[in-house]
């Protein structure tokens, strides 16, 4: 494989100037941070593992500091960008800067949650700078489409990355926790600073690396089934689970006979469960015809929780 110029990848004036010649001007509405500095994209490449036979997919490469990048190490990048004029720039960028690797990249101009499928053979890692506001659904997204993504480094807020991260019983344990942990080991994997990027975010950023299990989860229930009781849980997290799962189950008595039945203490509350300990619970929950089954509606919106306290702040 032939390798890159030393100078292929972005700088800080190579980001001004391109930005300048397209008009670009980043917007916080699309969560738009553009990395400037090559020592940390090569850092993030090096941290997400990632190898000459992977196929990566990249969300929201932007003006391509890091897709470029990945194409150094990578053997093939597919990026998915939603802004109108970074996707039309992007294939240029590539090929006047990485002409050698032009035809290991591929563009997808769309909304990455309306992705379904990605050209070429199957991704086998993800690797993004995420935008702030969209980070979590999009990341569930992209796991649950792409069941070949094996390994997964993403850039979030890091508020953001601490909750993806965090084991039960912690404080900031939620409903991003243990979604992602449906899909895979999850971990901090560094923190990166705020004058890497430009503009300057005003909050600082962190990567959570993702290691998809090497077998699903074990379990009767459907993924959809599991995180209605996740939603439930976590709506009223103060609460304790035979209140909190009253809705979900139909009353306080038919959600404290699944808690029950699944091993799991109604008294207890969602922030002390594991993902394992949700399963059983959807597992038991009363068959169709006692009066407390799901409707149809029950799973919200994947990215959220519905306390203050469990809110992604946005840039």
């Amino acid at each position: 494989m032939t390798s890159p110029t030393p100078d292929a990848l972005l700088g800080p004036a190579d980001i001004r100037e391109l930005a300048g010649a397209l008009g670009v001007r980043p917007t916080k509405q699309r969560g738009q941070n553009f990395v400037i500095d090559a020592n940390t994209v090569r850092r993030i490449v090096r941290t997400a593992e990632v190898r000459d036979d992977d196929v990566v997919v990249e969300v929201g490469p932007g003006l391509g500091s890091l897709t470029l990048a990945l194409l150094e190490a990578a053997d093939r990048v597919v990026a998915v960008e939603i802004d109108d004029v970074l996707a039309g720039a992007l294939p240029s960028t590539v090929a006047a800067r990485m002409p050698e690797r032009a035809d290991r990249f591929a563009l997808v101009h769309s909304d990455a949650m309306d992705v379904r499928e990605l050209p070429g053979p199957p991704p086998t890692a993800l690797v993004a700078n995420l935008p702030y506001n969209v980070a979590v659904p999009v990341l569930l997204h992209m796991l649950e489409t792409f069941p070949t993504i094996e390994r997964t480094l993403v850039m979030v807020q890091a508020e953001v990355a601490d909750r993806l991260a965090a084991g039960p019983g912690s404080k900031v344990y939620g409903v991003p926790s243990v979604k992602a942990n449906w899909y895979a080991e999850v971990k901090r994997a560094g923190s990166i600073g705020r004058n890497v990027f430009w503009p300057a975010p005003n909050v600082d950023s962190g990567l959570v690396a993702l290691t998809r299990r090497a077998e699903p989860l074990k379990t009767s229930a459907s993924r959809r089934e599991v995180f209605a009781v996740v939603d439930a849980a976590f709506a009223q997290r103060r609460k304790t689970l035979r209140a909190a799962l009253a809705g979900w189950a139909g009353s306080a008595a038919a959600a404290e006979a699944a808690l029950v039945a699944a091993g799991v203490s109604p008294q207890a509350r969602g922030e002390s469960l594991t993902v394992e300990e949700f399963a059983r619970i959807a597992e038991h929950r009363a068959a169709p015809g006692t009066g407390t089954e799901t409707t149809e509606n029950t799973e919200t919106t994947e990215n959220t929780e519905t306390t203050e306290n469990e809110e992604s702040a946005q840039s």
